[in-house]
Formats: C-alpha cells, structure tokens, sequence
C-alpha cells in the first residue's frame, strides 16, 4: 500500500486571473509525470481580479527531481502568468513550536494529537512565561523552555525565545500565550504566528471575561483564530465558531464551553496551515477545505 503522505506534493498559487492558467499549471504537471488527486480554485471576482489555487498532486512517477520540477514551473508556468506560488510535500512535517501561559486546553490537545499523528507536525519545543506546565509537557518528551516575561525585560525576553526558535521552527502557535508579541518579534514569522481568544458578542476585554459574559446575559460564545500582525487581534481570520448558551449558565459553565471552542477553533486551524490550506489576501484568508 503507499502511504500518500509520502508521495504527496501541494501547490499553492496567487495571481492575476485570466484565462489559460489551469490548463498551464495542469499541462506542466501532466507532462512531468504527476497525477493531480485534489483540486481547488476560486476567483475574486468573475471579471478579472485575483486566482487562487490548491491541488495536491502525486510524485511516484514525477520525471525529475523535486529541484528541477521547482525551477521548471518557476520559469514556464508562475513567471508567465505571474504567480506567488510554493510547493510543498506532505512527507516533509512542519515543525511548531507552541508558546503558553497558564491555560493547558489548548496546549494539550495540540501536544496529545501530534503525539499521536492526528496533526502533521513535530512540536520542537514549548516556552512559557511561567513554569506551571513543564511536567505536562516534559512527560511527552517535548523540550519545556520557562522565560519569565515582566514590563522591565519584554524585549529580552521576546530576543531569548526567538533565539530558542531560530532554524528550528516553520510555525508558532500562541495557545493562550497572554503576551503581546511585538511588531519585531512578528517580523520574524509573517503569517507563521497564529494565535486564539475568545469572541463574545458583545466583545469583553480585561479581566474574567467569562464572569462579563455571565453578567451581561449573553446568548452566543465563541472563539477566532487568526494570523499575528503588528496590529494587536486584527490579523487575517483562519477560523470562528460560536456556541449558543442561555441564563441557565453559569459563569464557570460557560468558561468550560468557551474552552471546548478555542480548542476546536485552534485545531481546525492548525491543521488548514499544516496542510497548506490557507493563502493569505491581505488581510483575509481563503481557506480550501474539504
């Protein structure tokens, strides 16, 4: 049997939509020896405008090296069309390192499905600002890095993870990391950091939000996940999902609930950015989903 984690390739495009790119990208890959087994596209907008494209393609037969199906595609294909493009494959894990705090919801769940291959990555490492959680993580066998963070030694701080994480990360997940990263430190990782938080509607922010939802009666909890930018919680949306809740919650009932959303939320996430299933339109995201 083969194992299509070892022989599948993706291809991501962005670029000006005109006619003849599908027949361009899927020509070069016939004629390479490749076997498209997955397709996705959307236009923004039926005249004109921005194409998009995910297809996953098998490479048992490919009739060249992954270098040359690279430059060749580079040169026939993207540069005509004008294309942002990568490709990558499913046999090459993305590594993800996870920065936490106190709350282990979110932290647990990513460490207990990658341990067991239900996310295709490797977990590196896991830094704190605080040393609650070492045990947790040490007993998967997962490097625990405890950097206290303070208003004195931020800027420190963020220099001593990113030095932890140089050459040794593809993506950083904040789960439920309550740190402001920096402009900076963000820089480092352009549409690699995602983060998760609760969304209330209405929103609340500050302290105890769960206790604010009770307080104001709402009827809807949720979560969004989204890429960091410099802009604090306004980076391009991957994933929401909302849960209906009444007056006959309490404020610890609908904290436990709004934990299962950020976990579901984060997962799907994770999971569309490890299977290279999200571009990033500015500050959108199209996300090809099954």
């Amino acid at each position: 049997m083969i194992d299509n984690d070892a022989t599948t390739a993706r291809l991501l495009v962005t670029c000006p939509d005109k006619p003849g790119i599908i027949s361009a990208v899927s020509t070069f890959l016939f004629n390479h020896g490749a076997n498209i087994t997955d397709f996705d596209q959307h236009s923004s907008d039926a005249h004109g405008g921005t194409f998009f494209l995910r297809l996953e393609f098998q490479t048992p037969d490919l009739d060249c090296s992954r270098d040359a199906l690279r430059n060749n595609f580079a040169t026939r294909v993207a540069e005509p069309y004008g294309m942002q493009w990568q490709i990558s494959y499913a046999s090459e894990k993305k590594r993800m390192a996870v920065l936490v705090s106190r709350h282990d919801h979110v932290l647990m769940d990513l460490l207990w499905r990658t341990s067991r291959g239900d996310l295709p990555a490797t977990i590196p490492m896991v830094i704190s600002n605080h040393d609650d959680l070492r045990d947790e993580v040490e007993r998967f066998g997962i490097e625990y890095h405890h950097i206290p963070v303070t208003a004195d030694n931020k800027a420190e701080a963020e220099a001593e993870a990113l030095r932890l994480l140089e050459g040794r990360v593809d993506v950083v997940v904040l789960a439920r990391y309550m740190q402001i990263l920096s402009p900076d430190f963000v820089s480092n990782y352009p549409h690699r950091v995602i983060n998760i938080h609760h969304s209330f509607l209405p929103a609340f922010v500050g302290a105890n939000p769960y206790q604010q939802a009770h307080d104001k009666g709402v009827k809807l909890i949720g979560a969004t996940s989204h890429y960091v930018t410099a802009d604090l919680d306004q980076g391009p949306i991957i994933e929401q999902n909302v849960q209906r809740v009444s007056h006959r919650h309490s404020a610890a009932e609908l904290k436990s609930l709004g934990q299962d959303v950020e976990r579901q939320v984060m997962l799907r996430a994770v999971r569309w950015h490890l299977e290279d299933r999200v571009i990033v339109d500015g500050n959108k995201t199209v996300v090809f989903v099954k």
